[in-house]
């Protein structure tokens, strides 16, 4: 299943995950744990703004099943199934929350060599549909994605992209939000290793004329520790650290200060993912 075009969610996604991926502005604390059985504990504690929460999940793979439930401080319980190959070059996701029976959905994927297909339907008595699809090779692509709200008879979303990937390069462009926005990135990696990277995008609004240009890059300074930051034409700048504290255990800390407002004081993050 990894040798088509990838999902339409694919699009773009390693330039955004070097400019958004681990940039965090909250206090957050995870332990993971594992039992000889396979079965996978994480505890997490999130401090966002003056809100504490936190949730305890377990996930268990049987053969070509694998079962994620979560419990959060709320009292909600929610129960993801993903069954691979049920079906040739298929794979599903049922996904079950309670007691909001409302956010549960069932999604389908299928994989080809040129092709790959997703279909989502949240299960509710008026069920809204998501459809996505990617026509290509893993070195171009093309796909789009609508959404229908089955009570509206509308189009919740349409959305279309394109990307070319090279072995040291990857670049795409993404019509979004009903065509008012257009989003353009380049990604270069600066060794053969992928973990030097350096990335520019461009975000257009049409129906305000706004203009948001970002450049940033990753960089690994040695193999427990990698650095990113980035800036945009508003004036955000962000860093980021990661350091592996031992086999599996990270310790993030990141930071975003707005330059043309340097009396602020700068927002910080921290997270910390420990595996016994």
């Amino acid at each position: 299943m990894s040798n088509g075009p990838g999902l339409f969610t694919d699009i773009g996604k390693k330039a955004k995950d070097v400019l958004t991926a681990n940039y965090t502005t909250d206090q957050k604390l995870s332990v993971n744990s594992c039992s000889e059985s396979g079965l996978i504990f994480t505890s997490t504690a999130l401090k966002k703004g003056g809100l504490s929460t936190g949730d305890i999940a377990a996930k268990y793979k049987y053969k070509n099943v694998l079962i994620d439930v979560k419990f959060d401080t709320e009292s909600k319980v929610l129960t993801t199934f993903t069954f691979t190959e049920i079906v040739p070059s298929t794979k599903t996701i049922a996904s079950l929350k309670f007691p909001d029976f409302d956010s549960c959905k069932l999604e389908v994927q299928y994989f080809h060599h040129h092709a790959t297909f997703t279909t989502a339907v949240s299960m509710k008595q008026a069920p809204t549909v998501d459809f996505s699809a990617t026509l290509g090779t893993p070195k171009i692509a093309f796909g789009a994605e609508v959404g229908y709200d089955t009570t509206s008879s509308s189009f919740t979303k349409y959305t279309a992209g394109v990307s070319v990937s090279k072995p040291d390069s990857c670049a795409s462009i993404i019509v979004g939000d009903k065509g008012d926005s257009i989003r353009a990135s380049y990604l270069h990696y600066l060794d053969q290793s992928k973990k030097n990277a350096v990335v520019a995008e461009i975000t257009r609004k049409l129906s305000s004329n706004e203009n948001t240009v970002t450049v940033g890059g990753s960089y690994a300074v040695n193999p427990l520790t990698s650095i990113k930051g980035k800036l945009n034409n508003n004036g955000k700048l962000g860093a980021l650290l990661q350091h592996e504290l031992v086999p599996k255990s990270i310790l993030t800390i990141s930071s975003e200060v707005d330059t043309r407002a340097l009396d602020r004081i700068p927002k910080l993050g921290l997270s910390i993912a420990l595996v016994p």
